[in-house]
Parts: C-alpha cells; sequence; structure tokens
C-alpha cells in the first residue's frame, strides 16, 4: 500500500477531497489520509476500505460522504467506497439476486435431461444438477477446479435447454481474454462429440467463442459498450468461462446487457486468483448464491500429482504439498534450488529451435510450442521477479545469436494495459516474427478468427513474456510450468496464488522455493474487501420478510 500511497496523482486526490471536505482542519488532515488508504486498496483490487467507528464518525461529518446518496464518497456499514464502486456492487446485487430467484416450472425436463445423461446414475451427478438449475433458474455458477468437466457440463446444459426451446435458442460463449475463449471454444468442440442429441439441435451448439468485449461490442473512444440496458444482447443464454477472471465493472456491465429473459451460466474455479482489477466476483456470488451454485470435484482428466499437490496447497497442508514436491512419489513433481535459476531458458530452446525453422509458414504451431512452457512469477520486481528473469533468459538467447535489436524474430510479449481500437487487452501474448508478404518484423496475436498482426510501434504498452505473473497466466494452461517465488516473505505470496501457479500445469511442475516460504504463502488467504456478498445477504433477508 506504500507505494500506491507515495503516487503522487493519489495524494493530490486525497488532499482535493480534504479541501472541498467541509471539516476543520485537524479532521481534514485524517479525513485525506482514509481518502488516501481508500486508494491505495482500490489500486489493489479491493471495492472498499473497512473504516472503525470513530473514522466511521468522522467520515459521516463530511458533506462528500452519503450513505447512498450522489456523494463521491459512501458509507455502507463499516466501509468506505468510492461512489463509483459502491453503485457497480449495488446495481450488480441486485440484478443477480433478480436473475437467480428468476425460477420457472418446466415440463418434459427429466426426460430431457435422461436423453442428455443417457445411462449415468442421478445420485451425485452435479453436472446433472447444473444441468436442472440452468434449465430452471436464470443464472447458474458452477465452481471446480481444472479437469473436473466444466466445459463437459456447459455442453449438456446447452444440449439440455435446446431440447426445452429449440433450435432458434440464441446462445452466446464468451471468457475475459482471447487465450481463455479458444480454449472454450476448443473444449466446446471436443465436448459435442460425446453429447447425445438429434442432429439439427447438435448443429444449434455454438462451435466459437469471443471475448466478453467484443460479445458486449466495444465503441472507439469510449468505455461504454454498444451491448447495454437500453440496447441488450439478442441472446438467450449466455454462458461467461473463467469467470473468476471478471472483475466489478466488466460484471456489472455484461448483466446490464442480458435481456429481461436471459439465462447466464458463469463457469470458474473459486479458488483461483481473484481479477487484477476490482473485486471478487466469483468468489462473493459462489459463498452468498448457494441456490444457484454447484461445485464440481470429481476430477477427470487432470494430471493426480499435479492435482494432489494443488489439493494440499488448498486444504494449508505444507507438509504434504513439500513431501510431493520434494519426494520421489511423482515423477513431474521437481522442487528446486536457487542455483537453477539461471538454467530457465533451458525451458525455451524447443521454442526458439522452432523460430529458427520457420520459412513465412506454421505460425500457428508456433504458438502452439510457445504454450509447452511457461515461467511464472509470483512478483514483478527483484531477483526472483518477472523482469528479471525476463531479461536473464532474454539476455541469454540474445548473446547466443548475437542479436542486439530490441525486436527480433521469436520475441514474445505481452500486453499490459487494454486498448479498445486496437482490440488488444491485457494479458494478451503475442510473438514478433517476419511478415511472410514483406519480411517486416510484426507482432502476432492468436484471436478466435486466426492470427492477427500490428507493427510493434503500435502496440499499447507491454512486455517480454518468457515470464509472466501468475496473475497475467489466469484462463491458461502450459504443458510445463516453473513457478517461482521470492526468496523472502511477501503479503502477495498467498494460497490462492500459489493453487493459481500450480493449475496452469498440465504435465509437470516445478517450484523454485523454500520451505519456509511455502509454508506461509499456504497460511495466507487473499481476501479482498467487498461488499458485493453483504449486498446479497441483505437482499435475502427482504425477501425472507
Amino acid at each position: 500500500m506504500a507505494a500506491v500511497k507515495d503516487n503522487l496523482l493519489a495524494r493530490h486526490l486525497a488532499r482535493f477531497f480534504a479541501e472541498k471536505s467541509d471539516l476543520d482542519a485537524g479532521k481534514a488532515v485524517l479525513f485525506a489520509e482514509l481518502i488516501e488508504d481508500l486508494g491505495a486498496v482500490v489500486a489493489e483490487g479491493h471495492s472498499c476500505l473497512p473504516v472503525d467507528d470513530d473514522q466511521r464518525h468522522l467520515l459521516a461529518g463530511s458533506i462528500l460522504v452519503s450513505e447512498g446518496e450522489k456523494t463521491p464518497l459512501v458509507l455502507y456499514g463499516n466501509t468506505l467506497s468510492f461512489q463509483k464502486y459502491f453503485r457497480y456492487e449495488a446495481r450488480l446485487a441486485a440484478q443477480l439476486y433478480r436473475l437467480g430467484m428468476r425460477v420457472q416450472s418446466v415440463r418434459e425436463l427429466q426426460t430431457c435431461l435422461e436423453a442428455v445423461f443417457a445411462g449415468e446414475s442421478q445420485d451425485g451427478n452435479r453436472q446433472r444438477q447444473a444441468a436442472e438449475l440452468a434449465a430452471s433458474r436464470g443464472l447458474t455458477i458452477i465452481s471446480g477446479g481444472p479437469g473436473t468437466g466444466k466445459t463437459t457440463t456447459v455442453v449438456r446444459i446447452i444440449g439440455t435447454i435446446l431440447q426445452l426451446s429449440g433450435s432458434q435458442l440464441r446462445v452466446a460463449l464468451a471468457a475475459p481474454t482471447g487465450k481463455a475463449a479458444m480454449r472454450l471454444r476448443q473444449s466446446v468442440v471436443q465436448a459435442l462429440d460425446g453429447l447425445v442429441l438429434a442432429d439439427e439441435l447438435k448443429a444449434a451448439v455454438p462451435r466459437e467463442a469471443m471475448t466478453l468485449h467484443r460479445l458486449l461490442g466495444v465503441t472507439k473512444h469510449s468505455f461504454q459498450f454498444r451491448h447495454n440496458q437500453e440496447n441488450p444482447l439478442p441472446l438467450d443464454l449466455v454462458v461467461v468461462d473463467e469467470a473468476s477472471m471478471v472483475d466489478l465493472a466488466l460484471m456489472s456491465k455484461l448483466v446490464d446487457a442480458l435481456p429481461p429473459q436471459g439465462r447466464l451460466v458463469l463457469l470458474g474455479d473459486k479458488d483461483q486468483l481473484a481479477s487484477v482489477e476490482s473485486g471478487a466476483v466469483l468468489a462473493d456470488l459462489v459463498e452468498n448464491l448457494g441456490a444457484n451454485t454447484v461445485v464440481l470435484e470429481k476430477s477427470y482428466r487432470f494430471d493426480r500429482a499435479i492435482s494432489g499437490l494443488a489439493a494440499a496447497v488448498n486444504g494449508n497442508d505444507p507438509d504434504r504439498a513439500w513431501q510431493l514436491l520434494a519426494g520421489r512419489e511423482h515423477g513431474n513433481l521437481h522442487l528446486s534450488g536457487a542455483g537453477e535459476r539461471r538454467n530457465l531458458h533451458q525451458g525455451y530452446q524447443g521454442y526458439m529451435d522452432h523460430v529458427k525453422r520457420l520459412d513465412g509458414e506454421g505460425y500457428a504451431q508456433l504458438f502452439q510450442e510457445f504454450s509447452r512452457f511457461r515461467i511464472l512469477c509470483a512478483i514483478r520486481s527483484g531477483k526472483w521477479g518477472v523482469d528479471s528473469i525476463n531479461a536473464l533468459v532474454e539476455n541469454h538467447y540474445l548473446d547466443k545469436e548475437g542479436i542486439s535489436e530490441k525486436w527480433y524474430s521469436g520475441r514474445p510479449v505481452i500486453i499490459n494495459r487494454n486498448d479498445y481500437t486496437l482490440d488488444l487487452y491485457n494479458g494478451d501474448i503475442g510473438i514478433c516474427l517476419p511478415d511472410p508478404q514483406d519480411g517486416c518484423l510484426k507482432v502476432w496475436f492468436e484471436t478466435e478468427n486466426g492470427l492477427r498482426s500490428y507493427f510493434p510501434y503500435r502496440l499499447p504498452d507491454h512486455q517480454t513474456a518468457f515470464a509472466m505473473t501468475v496473475h497475467k497466466s489466469q484462463g491458461s494452461e502450459f504443458d510445463n510450468v516453473v513457478l517461482v517465488l521470492p526468496e523472502e516473505d511477501n503479503p502477495v505470496v498467498s494460497r490462492e496464488l500459489v493453487y493459481t501457479g500450480i493449475t496452469r500445469a498440465r504435465k509437470s511442475l516445478r517450484l523454485l522455493a523454500g520451505r519456509e516460504i511455502v509454508a506461509a504463502a499456504l497460511a495466507r488467504r487473499t481476501k479482498r474487501y467487498s461488499n458485493l456478498g453483504t449486498m446479497l445477504q441483505e437482499l435475502e433477508k427482504r425477501a425472507a420478510g
């Protein structure tokens, strides 16, 4: 928080609010400190700041603070929020509660479920429970770790609702990032093979997925989307994968754009890190909308060793986690010391060799090769941070090949800031390669419709991506992962971060960390300050009378 509070803009905003607060000089100083604290926690992803009774009394004396009216600051319970975030949470809570409580009796539902889940037992079948829920309610939340069948469940949900509604059902598949959208599309296409459904209805299941930004319709030079409450989406069912990555503002805008009778299905892993931006929407919904939630626990395809390690991390069992990593029980779990730092480049040797073999073709396959290995870091700066590890790996190959230019064939980059005009978003991965037509170096990105390229000078804020933060890795999976934790304990390194890093690996995981750091991380939970859960609880109490 200290780094954020040192931000000049945040300090000036706090000072400005203090000058307009209508408080005497002594109280205005304390008021400014609270506003600076609020700005700091918002920058860290929280939507509000907890305050004690004395602070609440101080804040209530300012003309800038109210309990929800149109003032820049809002006191809600024992929290302080900027009006914008309070409005997002209050509106989202009301809309999701209404959506979740919209229940309809569906004739022939059991018959349709029998067709889709032919030959499967009803007892304890949570995929079937999720399909039944989605067919009869406006909101369905499906949480589960990797390999628990979330996408298979969605295909069965769509199949069930298609039987009830007919082939004219309008369905959209979406995800927060382009990479997550592509993974969703691939998973849905694969799951369709096992769907027991008439050909006409099967053909109505969408084979494409898109980013939420594209779904809502980006408007150039504006933060508003084309689809909103006044111009709702022309859809009957919206399915959103990787919902844990969806922040408060984007989720609010998505729900705003749903038509009155539209259904929403959210998929995600409640145990993953929350979104980079504000809020922890999925976790709040799972905790407070139990009637709309199904948690999938049985793993069908995820590697058992990695799955066991993830379970030990989630269960705060550092001894078991260390035993799995340091022992010889599993050949795809490894533990490395600090000396292995200098050899991190080795994981990219196959990728760099592939780059040399390219001859204007095979660019799509190169992205697959790049996804075979990734270095994930918990922090950005310092010896064990993204910046240092990136420089270490990149310099190895630059020196080896005698390259001195900033842009070179094979350089991977990650976008750090949304650019709606270019249709590039925070977390998108690109690879620098020559254009087959003119030989000019361009940066190529995977999209739902194939590869798209840009001249390097057009890119928004970006950096080299041999290593990336665990946060930025959400929505992606890699065959082999090296997870790098700092040598000293850091409040950023939490149970959720370690779990998220581990579950990015499909085949093997190597951890660079000391035992004490792992134990400290597992004991630390990431808690986002949020009012969404409290607001949902209040709505439930009102409805109960």
